[in-house]
């Protein structure tokens, strides 16, 4: 998933979307450890996935904040 298909997201997506992504990564790291894991490169684009998603909601966050300042 690219960073603009997370932008066109809503928030409550992008949350079920990072469950998702963070059920995965574990999924992954016990087949890592029962030397399973077929394609090792997996982890490191979920952990990505991961961080694009946490950045996308706390810039929405940050804004949301600024507005709120703004208003007052």
């Amino acid at each position: 998933m690219t960073t603009k298909e997370m932008r066109e997201k809503d928030s409550e997506q992008l949350r079920h979307e990072l469950a998702d992504r963070r059920r995965h990564l574990f999924d992954l790291r016990s087949q890592a450890v029962t030397e399973k894991l077929e394609d090792p490169s997996q982890l490191g684009k979920t952990r990505k996935d991961i961080a694009r998603i946490l950045t996308v909601l706390g810039q929405r966050e940050n804004e949301q904040k600024s507005a709120a300042a703004k208003a007052k």
